[in-house]
């Protein structure tokens, strides 16, 4: 790619370890080199956005652009088809709460290409006693073994911790009379640079690698996410207009790329999802965009992005996360991140990211935060359409799940 792209050498990204030459910053007085951002109210012609009419059919279509030539890539025009597969349904228990428990598989068409197997796996559960069709939460998870083993987390931002006392996110879900879902990212896409000659990404490029503009990995997870959607929209016992995502660290960068494309999504729950998801690039803390550039993460961006650690700087991104926050709009979203070793993603950067998104959901007759002050740990700002809480503890989104669904209570309802 950096071939293609004619890059001799890029910047390398920062070290999530103290001492090293090139450790991360955390000095706030260093951390905004380029404090002007884009504005997402301003059309490329120079002229303001003061309507929604305007947004939608002129300003919106010129950030997606941007974001699919730069950042997260094309999808291709035509996608191969999805038939649904139901392997098994098992009356369970989940806590107290009678669950039935769907395992789905989704078999992509793969007649233009047959040496190229995909089947997104995914695993559905709705109260037993529901009356009607139910909200469900999907989260980008794992169905199975976790494929990082034990103890492999993300540079500087160290394993994830045990899960806390109490109710799981799922039995939480279950109590508000909502069914839950997990799909399994890596059965759509690899999480790997090699894997990008296989996967959907693979199979449309018939084993080709990518042109710069193509999709990455995390434009493919949020399509895998979208296909369940429509398997959703089959299944009586799902309310499919009452669907949310929740992904956290990678998958919260899957869960606010997912909702900004897709606009059937009802709500996200983007957790710890740092550079390259809510987190401003042109901000100088924890991860950089020279992270999510760099050999071991480039596959979850277009190829595109590359340059931005290379012969041009953040700066010269022609949109910010901000933007991509203001996609998702006016629809509800909830920005979370932790405060003790999660500094890595950058909790005040997606912070302002969302502060800065406020426009566009005002512009569109929403409520923004209410503030553009960072907030204690622990403040809930979830009285608007964009929300966002940091918990005092790490990489997890354990801790927020209560008030993200205190928020999501306000627009999901159980029949």
């Amino acid at each position: 790619m950096m071939d293609l792209l004619g890059i001799k050498e890029i910047r390398p990204g920062r070290s999530g370890t103290a001492g090293q030459p090139n450790y991360a910053n955390y000095d706030e007085s260093k951390a905004n080199p380029y404090p002007d951002l884009p504005d997402p109210l301003v059309l490329k012609n120079g002229k303001k956005v003061k309507d929604a009419k305007t947004w939608w059919n002129k300003r919106r279509p010129e950030i997606v652009e941007d974001f699919d030539r730069e950042i997260y890539g094309r999808m291709p025009k035509v996608t191969p088809k999805v038939t649904w597969e139901v392997t098994s349904t098992t009356n369970e228990k989940n806590g107290d709460v009678a669950i039935i428990t769907k395992k789905l598989v989704g078999h992509v068409d793969n007649s233009s290409y047959p040496s190229i197997t995909v089947d997104i796996q995914v695993n559905l559960s709705t109260p037993a006693d529901a009356k009607g069709p139910v909200p469900v939460i999907m989260e980008f998870g794992f169905i199975g073994p976790s494929p990082f083993g034990p103890g492999r987390g993300r540079a500087g931002a160290g394993g994830p911790p045990p899960p806390p006392p109490g109710p799981t996110w799922q039995q939480q879900v279950l109590a508000k009379g909502w069914g839950y879902a997990v799909i399994s990212p890596n059965s759509v896409q690899a999480d790997n640079g090699a894997g990008l000659t296989s996967g959907i990404i693979g199979l449309c490029n018939k084993g080709q690698p990518r042109k710069p503009d193509d999709w990455g990995a995390l434009r493919a997870w949020g399509w895998g996410a979208s296909r369940a959607l429509d398997y959703f929209e089959t299944d009586k016992s799902v309310d499919a207009k009452q669907v949310g995502l929740e992904g956290h660290s990678r998958y919260g960068k899957a869960t606010v790329v997912a909702m900004a494309y897709d606009a059937r999504f009802a709500i996200a729950y983007v957790s710890s999802s740092g550079e390259g998801g809510a987190k401003l690039h042109r901000r100088d803390w924890g991860e950089t965009v020279e992270n999510v550039a760099g050999s071991n993460e480039y596959h979850w961006m277009a190829g595109n992005f590359i340059k931005y650690a290379g012969p041009l700087h953040w700066n010269d991104l022609p949109v910010d996360s901000h933007e991509l926050i203001a996609l998702c709009a006016p629809r509800p979203v909830f920005i979370s991140g932790g405060k003790n070793g999660d500094s890595w993603v950058d909790a005040k950067g997606m912070f302002m990211a969302a502060a800065a998104a406020g426009p566009v959901y005002r512009v569109l007759g929403k409520k923004d935060m209410g503030t553009t002050e960072f907030p204690p740990v622990e403040t809930p700002l979830i009285d608007g359409d964009v929300a966002f809480r940091q918990h005092s503890e790490g990489h997890t989104p354990g801790p927020n799940w209560p008030t993200f669904l205190t928020f999501a209570g306000r627009y999901i309802k159980a029949q």
